[in-house]
């Protein structure tokens, strides 16, 4: 019984992929699960590619919650490509003379810089929302506006060039170590938190669950249903700013027209992976989570077992497909039952 109930558990089989894909990575590189310590802080395959998911873990948490409300956000990428292209331009970095010595200065405090980069990102996810709970519009199409405009906005912005940072202190939140562990997954962690003490604490996930299941049921029950997609939308929008932030930051530029480019496919991606219903309603945080490592992770053993590049793609598809099968409590009771059929007969 304890068996079947843990079969059963929404993380169960999110967690036996990721732990496939770690077996399969140690099969052909011995080396996979080894850490080491260079300089105070720690290496190897497994903190590269928890560090690499980062940026996909947030933009997957926000994505989380407005699936959970039947919804979809393909723009998150183009916001992205806003936050970083903000964030460069105002940070910049001026070379100038202090106390005798070259250093760059940047053009306006890191702190503005990134608070002004975030709440872009905000308004991206609020005009979203606007456009899905107050002008009624179908989210894809709602988002594919964006996806489509934010691109050009972000080019705008960085007049068509690719904006280089030369402020270091910026580039310690994408490649920077505190006690040793990669900071971005720090900033994971705090918004992860939150989301779990404000899903789990108070009725939040429940009238996300609610308006995912039933809108209009939710909004006789007292819900303000376009209330909580508006900001849950704006919310989507800050996770993708954020991620925008640490992308810039670990590679010390802004490519308008290539940063977060394919991200929103994989936030959805890491978001169905992990157990979370894309008709709405239930939803899993931590699901997502292990869905972001799982794309990562495969990621990792695809380029690091030689497969061609024109191949990977769909390599990645098909395990991606295969996993979301096995997932599916619909396939196996189908696929049980047939099997009952055959003993049956035989």
């Amino acid at each position: 019984m304890n068996i079947q109930a843990c079969l059963r558990h929404r993380l169960f089989w999110p967690c036996a992929t990721l732990l496939l894909l770690c077996l399969i990575n140690f099969a052909f590189n011995p080396n996979f699960f080894d850490i080491e310590i260079k300089n105070g802080a720690l290496y190897g395959s497994v903190i590269d590619i928890l560090n690499r998911a980062a940026p996909v873990m947030l933009v997957a948490l926000g994505m989380t919650l407005v699936i959970a409300t039947r919804g979809i956000d393909v723009s998150v990428g183009a916001t992205v490509a806003i936050s970083g292209a903000v964030v460069a331009v105002m940070i910049g970095g001026t070379l100038a003379i202090q106390d005798g010595v070259q250093t760059y200065v940047a053009n306006y405090p890191m702190p503005l810089a990134m608070l002004v980069a975030v709440l872009v990102a905000l308004l991206c996810g609020l005009w979203n929302g606007a456009l899905v709970s107050g002008v009624g519009m179908q989210p894809i199409i709602a988002t594919l506006i964006l996806m489509v405009a934010g691109r050009g906005v972000a080019q705008l912005i960085t007049e068509g060039q690719i904006v280089t940072i030369y402020y270091e202190p910026f580039f310690f939140i994408g490649n920077g170590f505190l006690f040793g562990i990669p900071f971005s997954l720090y900033i994971v962690a705090a918004v992860l938190g939150l989301l779990l003490v404000l899903t789990q604490k108070t009725a939040l996930g429940l009238f996300i669950q609610a308006v995912g299941l039933n809108p209009t049921s939710a909004r006789f029950s007292g819900i303000s249903a376009r209330a909580l997609v508006l900001w849950v939308y704006g919310f989507c929008g800050v996770t993708a700013g954020i991620a925008g932030l640490i992308v810039t930051s670990n590679v010390k530029s802004a490519d308008g027209n290539n940063a977060g480019l394919g991200m929103e496919l994989d936030a959805i991606l890491a978001v169905a992976l992990g157990g979370t219903s894309l008709d709405g309603g239930r939803f899993s945080l931590m699901g997502t989570v292990i869905g972001a490592l799982i794309i990562q992770t495969l990621t990792y053993a695809i380029y690091s077992l030689g497969v061609p590049p024109e191949v990977n793609l769909v390599v990645k598809a098909v395990v991606v497909f295969t996993v979301c099968l096995i997932q599916s409590e619909k396939f196996r009771s189908m696929m049980f039952t047939s099997k009952q059929r055959v003993e049956d007969k035989s």
